[in-house]
């Protein structure tokens, strides 16, 4: 047992957690939101694997430091039998386990799936937005939502109107359907009731087939509403259905405090948007907002400042370093190569949750550095382990029997016949 380290590893293993890393950012980019997000995880922390495993494969094939020189001529081929079982398998069983706990949320709390859309159609809309921009802003949010979200369409004025009840988002044809019965809105010249359309909101969500769903409330208006609304918004909040309200405050600007009160008292956020071409963002904004996570993404929501899930993201990544670093032992075949790797896997992992933890803030770019940082500790830390915790060379051995059996028997010329020594691997 010897304290060594490979540093050609150590670097190989940093060069596959780039790799890795960008193969990451790329399904995260392309399948994010179309993706169920279990299987997603998966393929990230096992592509992570495959990227780390075959560079260091290849470190210990160029300079056989850690396993010796006798592993690469008895048992490199049996590595890479092993390699994609060992990294890639194993792995995105680890992190789709892990993913779906982490969706899980405590206290009851239920994951958001369906949006419910109230557009304001009043009179003082056709100043505020002549151009209906509010319309192809909600056209185009149906559009980039998930295929398992569904969505209901209320407009208002003085009444509320059931646009559309709520409908799965499962195929284009139906968000066409959906998109399709808001081109046929006819603007009104009626005045501003929250209250009715929160209510008749409310009633459609209560009437749900599935109640274990979650459900956000978007409120779109432009101007200030006499109704009062205490009553129907202490029904949302004791619900906890978010409303966030987005304001176009160029007509009545005190509407902008009602709609932020709104918000505020829902556990929703206010949007202030100056003109009609603002819309679109703050929908996305809204909708990127919702209870949808992963392990690797910013957490946003209801839960985004939850202790329970901050703890539980770092004790995932934890142990995906242990596991990764198991994963790695197991292609060399060598268990002492799988302690020392899964000691330093839980270290490495401890600090790229904390970091992800931490770092991550929503932003495109900032994120992607964050967990460019999570993935070089992730690969590279638990490589210098071997220096701390002694590893053993994966070399044949003599088996006890085998070696009484080598001392030889007498024969009748004689000569002393040997036993065939018993080879052996790390494992």
């Amino acid at each position: 047992m010897q304290r060594k380290i490979n540093l050609l590893l150590v670097l190989f293993s940093l060069i596959g957690g780039a790799v890795g890393f960008a193969a990451g950012e790329i399904m995260l980019h392309q399948w994010l939101g179309e993706m169920p997000r279990l299987l997603l995880m998966g393929l990230y922390f096992g592509v992570l694997a495959l990227s780390v495993g075959l560079f260091c494969l290849l470190a210990e094939m160029i300079s056989p430091k850690l396993n010796g020189a006798s592993w690469k001529l008895r048992y490199l081929g049996l590595s890479w039998k092993l390699l994609v079982p060992a990294t890639l398998v194993f792995l995105f069983v680890v992190g789709l386990v892990f993913q779906l706990l982490y969706q899980i949320n405590p206290g009851g709390v239920k994951q958001v799936k369906d949006i419910v859309l109230m557009i304001d159609n009043s009179g003082s809309m056709s100043e505020t937005d002549p151009d209906n921009g509010r319309f192809e802003a909600a056209k185009t949010l149906i559009s980039q939502m998930e295929s398992d979200k569904q969505v209901a369409v209320f407009t208002f004025d003085d009444q509320p109107q059931l646009l559309q009840p709520f409908t799965a988002l499962d195929s284009d044809a139906a968000k066409a359907e959906v998109n399709g019965k808001i081109d046929g809105i006819v603007t009104t010249s009626g005045g501003t009731n929250f209250d009715a359309v929160l209510r008749e909101a409310m009633e459609q969500i209560q009437n749900k087939q599935d109640p274990k769903r979650g459900t956000v409330a978007i409120l779109l208006s432009d101007g200030f509403s006499e109704a009062d609304t205490s009553d129907i918004l202490s029904q949302y909040a004791n619900e906890q259905i978010a409303v966030n309200t987005v304001g176009l405050s160029l007509v009545d600007p005190s509407g902008t405090d009602l709609l932020r009160s709104i918000a505020q008292q829902t556990g929703g956020m206010y949007y202030d948007v100056p003109d009609s071409g603002g819309l679109s963002m703050a929908f996305q904004q809204i909708y990127d907002t919702i209870d949808e996570r992963t392990l690797v993404t910013e957490r946003t929501g209801m839960m985004e400042h939850s202790t329970y899930l901050a703890i539980f993201r770092v004790a995932a990544m934890l142990l995906i370093g242990v596991a990764l670093g198991v994963s790695l032992g197991l292609v060399f075949d060598n268990r002492h190569l799988a302690v020392s790797f899964g000691i330093g896997g839980a270290v490495s992992g401890l600090l790229a949750g904390l970091l992800l933890e931490w770092g991550l803030d929503g932003s495109s770019v900032g994120d992607a550095l964050v967990r460019l940082g999570a993935m070089f500790i992730l690969s590279g830390v638990l490589t210098l382990f071997t220096w701390i915790i002694p590893v053993k060379e994966n070399t044949p051995r003599k088996s006890k029997g085998r070696r009484e059996a080598g001392r030889g028997t007498p024969t009748a010329d004689g000569f002393s016949q040997r036993g065939r020594d018993t080879r052996s691997k790390g494992f």
